[in-house]
């Protein structure tokens, strides 16, 4: 995930949701998919080197024998996570097939698949935990509970995402496209749309620990 090169400006986001309920999230799957997408790709390829730590501590504290990534891009946690429990668990989907082709290449343990993240090709309570870093930014307001209802209904036990924050919805100018980033408390929203979901863990991650100055939460569903 880049940081975004623009401060936050005003505006009403949801402004745009008389546009039919989708459309949004398509224009921005197709810009993911294509040229866009790859460029992303490139800028980030070599985030991964000290995300090792965050991950040892989190399956320590919640060992996981299954765990999915919506937007796993190049694998830049799926690659750590692969060397901390059974390989044939590991999985991740993404909307870029250059990608994900690379993944397969780089770490062909990893179960590399594409796949929009509204509609998950997983069945109910697969994972241990499903888990985003960077990816609910990009998606729009109108379809964003879409997304976030697929992870929790995949997920058997744990919900894990790390965004941008804001305290309130905001968004941001990203890379010459509108509507394609968006700051907000998407542990509160997971709150207010889940009640079930139980914070067990939150906390920040920033640059200097191979992040990208995210906030992220762990929430635990009921067992």
């Amino acid at each position: 995930m880049d940081a975004p090169p623009n401060p936050p400006r005003g505006g009403d986001p949801n402004s745009r949701e008389t546009i039919p309920l989708g459309e949004h999230a398509r224009r921005l799957e197709a810009l993911w998919q294509g040229e866009f997408g790859d460029a992303y790709t490139e800028r980030n390829a070599h985030v991964a080197a000290h995300r090792l730590p965050f991950w040892k501590e989190v399956l320590s504290e919640h060992p996981c024998q299954r765990i999915l990534e919506v937007g796993c891009n190049l694998g830049a946690n799926l690659r750590w996570i692969a060397t901390l429990m059974p390989t044939s668990g590991v999985f991740g989907v993404d909307v870029n097939e250059s990608a994900l082709s690379r993944l397969r290449t780089e770490v062909p343990t990893v179960n590399a698949n594409w796949s929009i993240g509204r509609d998950l090709p997983f069945r109910d309570r697969y994972f241990d935990m499903v888990f985003t870093t960077g990816v609910l930014i990009h998606q729009p307001p109108t379809t964003l509970p879409l997304v976030m209802a697929e992870i929790v209904r995949c997920s058997r036990r744990y919900v894990l995402c790390g965004e941008y924050y804001a305290d309130t919805l905001t968004e941001v100018p990203y890379r010459g496209q509108s509507g394609a980033l968006y700051k907000r408390d998407y542990g509160a929203l997971y709150q207010e749309l889940f009640p079930e979901l139980a914070v067990i863990k939150k906390g920040f991650l920033g640059r200097d620990t191979g992040w990208d100055d995210v906030t992220y939460w762990l929430f635990e569903r009921p067992q």
